[in-house]
């Protein structure tokens, strides 16, 4: 039975903060050393980023106290996990509040048609969680059943797609909301070291939400989810992980992941290109994980795609940096309602993680009078 992204909402935090403001912050910051100073010049410059958003207004220049790394006009560089995770409790559940009515309102459904909530965050923990606060601030019924997924990084809304499909397919009434939000920059790292410097120059904020359904849109945006596919590439299992730590949780990104992608990824998407009864040369759009400038480029050359194909998601790298598992819905919200035309196109999407996983979906976009 297929199922169906009925509509998809993003939305970021009101601090926008330019590239290159943060570039030149950071080589204040950590910079004194002539080749530490250079290296975050080159890693930012050629981020393929514009600008990223964040839940602290701590950088701006007219500001004396923030929420986390400033205090009474001085940077503290090494605020606790308590401390850190404090402002996400507090600015994550707005997020996923705003985000999940924003859809609704999209879809131009009432809350009241809800029947599954699935949150999905790897940034922060509270409990009661996002999957409680959420029902509570939409006031849905309490006995609405509920799931969050925690701490599976930037490919964790595949797994939420995967479940609401099966909830969908068990029950054709159902509308699954999935709410993602990320806060990626309550876990900034101010260290000299490469990894946490090519992961400090990609990170933002934001949230994405969808509602899945296996009923068949008559008319307007179309995105059927047809097939997903989930496998590992174990050689890169220490090139991507996160941890936590006592100053925040600790992002090992290495520069060997788009290498590793580059050789695994083609191999990586043939079964579901199988399972969906696809040639590679005949699908339209490649959606990929904006984890990255060399992400998108190392994927790219592995599955041999054209530049128009990977398009969307450079320009959601380029608007809003990586978003952790939030972003994947950016380049679908943009697929879906920016390049959907009467013609049907198929799109494969991909995310990436720790371990190294590497899911993948294929999707069916159309526009319908």
């Amino acid at each position: 039975m297929p199922v169906y992204l009925h509509a998809i909402a993003t939305s970021v935090p009101e601090n926008e903060y330019p590239q290159v403001f943060i570039r030149e912050k950071m080589k204040q910051i950590i910079g004194q050393k002539r080749d530490v100073s250079a290296i975050l010049h080159r890693v930012y410059s050629q981020s393929g980023i514009d600008q990223r958003y964040s839940v602290l207004p701590d950088f701006h220049e007219d500001r004396s106290e923030g929420k986390l790394f400033l205090k009474e006009g001085q940077l503290h560089l090494t605020p606790t996990t308590g401390q850190r995770n404090a402002v996400y409790t507090t600015e994550a559940r707005k997020l996923f509040s705003e985000t999940a009515r924003n859809v609704i309102e999209r879809l131009g459904i009432e809350r009241s048609e809800i029947t599954h909530i699935i949150t999905v965050s790897c940034t922060g923990f509270y409990a009661p969680g996002p999957d409680y606060t959420t029902l509570i601030d939409l006031g849905l019924p309490l006995s609405t059943p509920r799931f969050h997924i925690g701490f599976m990084g930037c490919y964790a809304v595949f797994p939420a797609l995967r479940m609401a499909k099966a909830i969908c397919e068990s029950d054709p009434k159902a509308n699954v909301l999935i709410v993602s939000v990320e806060l990626c920059t309550l876990h900034l790292q101010f260290s000299e070291e490469i990894d946490a410097i090519l992961g400090a120059s990609v990170f933002g904020d934001g949230a994405s939400a969808a509602i899945v359904s296996a009923r068949e849109p008559e008319h307007g945006h179309l995105l059927r989810l047809d097939e997903m596919f989930t496998t590992l590439a174990p050689e890169g299992e220490s090139d991507m992980a996160w941890t936590i730590g006592d100053q925040g949780f600790e992002m090992v990104l290495t520069s060997y992941v788009p290498k590793i992608l580059e050789m695994r990824i083609d191999a990586a998407i043939a079964p579901l290109l199988d399972q969906a009864g696809l040639d590679k040369d005949k699908v339209d759009i490649w959606a990929v994980h904006p984890g990255g400038r060399a992400i998108i480029d190392k994927v790219r050359e592995g599955l041999g795609a054209r530049e128009e194909q990977v398009e969307v998601s450079r320009n959601v790298l380029q608007r809003v940096g990586n978003l952790s598992s939030a972003t994947i819905l950016f380049v679908l919200e943009q697929l879906l309602y920016e390049r959907a035309s009467s013609e049907e196109q198929t799109v494969v999407a991909m995310a990436f993680g720790p371990g190294l996983t590497i899911e993948s979906g294929a999707f069916s976009l159309q526009k319908r009078a």
